[in-house]
């Protein structure tokens, strides 16, 4: 943030008996940074579509993936093509992160996705593989147990619950490995960029144009209303 940065939104508020009881659906957003001005505009672009908040372009502000798949104790291990194995004691490739966190943490799905592997996958022990958009694909090893109705095939979103940290499979004790691949090669989960998610559709363009304008032209009126109001207190 800088001196002279500013911005102003258009949200609803609650109120019961005329009392102020808290915020309710924001709707539009302008955000001005160094001169510039960053636009918020709320819009259903489908069921298809887990986005609520879209810039002037109909890009959403949303991100694909989470920041990690848990809530994790420490990184116990990180990505590295050069480590020796806990428990092999063999240097070896590990193309993953390590999360240690307590037995029976839930791990949810980095971003929205299909299922591809559900079951045992050697020394990953209890392993999920997950197909995202973009060619990403990530995998969450040495889980306890699966989630109710995880399976092969089955569709998961951002933030899903998928399993739980266990220390199955060539382990020393309960973490997850936390491994993504992009055209199916490994990437530092720590380093990845994420996506954002799809935009706005061409089919939906025309709707999504009208919207915003209609909030810009309400956001307007708020203003003139305002400007109005502390005019007449200075009159006053």
């Amino acid at each position: 943030l800088q001196a002279g940065d500013s911005f102003v939104a258009m949200y609803d508020e609650l109120t019961h008996n005329g009392e102020f009881m808290g915020l309710g659906k924001i709707y539009y957003a302008e955000f001005t940074h160094a001169g510039k001005v960053y636009n918020a505009i709320r819009f259903d672009a489908g069921e298809k579509n887990s986005s609520t908040f879209w810039n002037e372009k109909g890009e959403s502000l949303k991100k694909a993936f989470l920041k990690a798949p848990l809530n994790f104790t420490r990184i116990s291990s990180g990505f590295s093509y050069a480590r020796r194995h806990p428990v092999t004691r063999r240097v070896q490739p590990h193309t993953g992160v390590d999360y240690a966190a307590p037995s029976g943490t839930p791990v949810v799905a980095l971003g929205d996705g299909v299922v591809t592997h559900r079951g045992w996958a050697g020394g990953g022990g209890n392993t999920i593989k997950i197909k995202h958009p973009g060619n990403y694909v990530t995998s969450y090893m040495h889980l306890r147990g699966y989630a109710k109705g995880i399976s092969v095939g089955t569709r998961v979103s951002r933030g899903q619950l998928i399993g739980y940290v266990g220390s199955t499979g060539l382990s020393t004790g309960p973490h997850l490995d936390f491994r993504v691949y992009k055209n199916g090669k490994p990437i530092d989960p720590l380093k990845m960029e994420s996506p954002s998610v799809e935009p706005v559709s061409k089919e939906k363009m025309p709707e999504f144009e009208a919207q915003m304008q209609h909030y810009r032209y309400q956001m307007d009126s708020l203003s003139i209303a305002s400007y109005v109001q502390e005019y007449m207190q200075i009159l006053q």
